[in-house]
């Protein structure tokens, strides 16, 4: 009689796995960014692809990627033969091709790249492979460039007095 209240209390408590934490894959990262395209593990894609979403690629992608406003990820099952234009990128899986980020690039420990990579930021994570070249300063970067001075604007050298040359004696 007095364990009903006891009983009730074991039925309403949540049970264990509701209270684990699941990892975070690279798809549900970019999912919590927005609106998100995902081409799976068993898709191949020959040609370009454009759009206003992000992007995660397990597949495989050849042809060229331009999603300047965009993230794109390759997953680390993603195999892309591909140029890449897009606002940030990160690199899990393989990439062979030149990478464009407006605002970062980053190639984290199990990425594998192979072209040239332009960026304002970029991120080599301790155990990725990069070949190529990296541009870290593009013509969008928000550089103040400092004028050059000129000779009309340096002063003039004045010659030193007679006698006060440094190293003699007017002494005899």
């Amino acid at each position: 009689m007095f364990d009903k209240r006891k009983d009730n209390q074991e039925i309403n408590a949540p049970s264990a796995a509701q209270g684990q934490e699941r990892p975070v894959s690279a798809t549900a990262a970019a999912a919590a960014m927005g609106k998100t395209a995902l081409i799976g593990a068993g898709i191949k894609v020959n040609g370009d692809i454009s759009g206003t979403e992000n992007l995660v690629i397990e597949g495989r992608v050849e042809g060229k990627v331009d999603l300047p406003g965009n993230q794109v990820n390759i997953g680390q099952t993603g195999k892309v033969a591909a140029d890449i234009v897009a606002k940030t990128v990160k690199v899990d899986g393989n990439l062979q091709g030149d990478v464009e980020g407006k605002e970062r690039v980053v190639i984290s420990k199990s990425g594998r790249v192979r072209g040239n990579i332009t960026a304002p930021r970029v991120v080599l994570e301790d155990g990725a492979i990069f070949k190529g070249s990296i541009d870290i300063n593009p013509a969008e970067s928000a550089v103040a460039e400092l004028p050059l001075p000129t000779k009309a604007s340096t002063p003039a050298k004045q010659p030193e007095p007679a006698g006060k040359e440094t190293g003699y004696s007017s002494k005899n």
